[in-house]
């Protein structure tokens, strides 16, 4: 199916703009007490740790990562695992890589933490630039230590457990949730593997205390890095319809039998709710009393939709897709 983007972009995505509270703004409510303390418990940990593996979401490999992480970690060993490669439309992989290496990141991995995919290449590299940097050298101590970090709900969890699968034969050692805020400290140390001894820290996700854009904003909300009552449902479903629009990529409309694509998010999340059932019950007040009236659940159709496109039914996406057309790469 071929739709013309200016039929169904034009106007959308005006009413996500117009709602979305926190773009470009403090984001106290996107940065909470934990947050700020899980940050300074990562510093002061620091001295511990040979290599910090950094894990970021796939579909979003440019943008939303927390620079304080940089400006705080930077002098360690870095690797960029981006997880949730299944969800990520990857055709210009490539490109990605060059990008990130013009910001200096070298050692980028894609993964899918759920079926173990590139994991096993994950400890060889950790394990090259321990051995490779100064610290290794003058330590008598031969065992590894790796923090886990990241902004919230990218897998850094599911990361570790992984790990353990593959070198320990061993089930979850940390909780795994599809919402943000699981992990609220930093842990003790983690077996993850004995060829070398290594050991991890998973730490609590950890956002920008600033948003950069409205558009980033809802990137990072629409892969779930902080709670969706924040920003609202029915805005994060008027984006992603605005985002499958502009991509082209109308799997809803199969999966949802829709009559075609449509760049009205109201009539959409309806028609949703009318198919799968979705309906409230509301008090109407008429000249003979209240009156009990069956509506379509606006909200209960959109977390469905949410739902169905984070768990990848939709489809793989690249949320960077823009950034990518955008930013020109970095000289060789």
């Amino acid at each position: 199916m071929r739709v013309a983007l200016h039929a169904l972009c034009g106007a959308a995505g005006a009413a996500w703009r117009e709602s979305f509270p926190l773009g470009g703004r403090d984001v106290a409510r996107w940065f909470p007490g934990h947050m700020a303390k899980g940050l300074k418990k990562m510093q002061s940990r620091l001295k511990l740790v040979d290599c910090i593996i950094e894990v970021h979401d796939a579909r979003i490999p440019l943008s939303g990562r927390n620079p304080l992480f940089q400006e705080t970690l930077g002098l360690k060993p870095h690797v960029l695992v981006l997880n949730k490669m299944d969800l990520a439309d990857l055709k210009e992989q490539q490109k990605i890589i060059q990008h990130l290496e013009g910001e200096g990141l070298k050692n980028v991995v894609f993964t899918n933490c759920v079926k173990d995919e590139n994991i096993k290449q994950v400890m060889p590299l950790v394990r090259g630039l321990v051995e490779g940097s100064y610290r290794y050298h003058r330590g008598e101590n031969v065992e590894y230590c790796a923090m886990v970090i990241g902004i919230p709900n990218v897998g850094k969890s599911s990361l570790i457990n992984a790990l353990r699968r593959q070198h320990l034969g061993k089930g979850k050692a940390t909780r795994v949730g599809g919402e943000p805020g699981i992990t609220r400290a930093v842990m003790s140390r983690i077996q993850v593997c004995d060829r070398p001894l290594m050991f991890l820290l998973d730490t609590p996700g950890v956002l920008s205390p600033r948003i950069e854009s409205v558009e980033m904003g809802l990137k990072l909300a629409l892969c779930g890095t902080v709670l969706d009552h924040l920003v609202g449902e029915e805005t994060l479903a008027d984006y992603l319809l605005y985002t499958l629009n502009r991509h082209q990529l109308f799997g809803y409309v199969q999966h949802y039998g829709l009559d075609g694509a449509c760049d009205d998010v109201a009539s959409v999340l309806k028609r949703v709710a009318v198919r799968l059932g979705k309906t409230q019950k509301v008090k109407v007040l008429t000249g003979t009393g209240d009156v009990n009236v069956i509506q379509p659940s606006y909200p209960a159709a959109a977390r469905d939709f949410l739902r169905t496109f984070r768990s990848g039914l939709l489809g793989p996406v690249m949320l960077d897709r823009d950034v990518l057309q955008s930013r020109p790469l970095a000289d060789p």
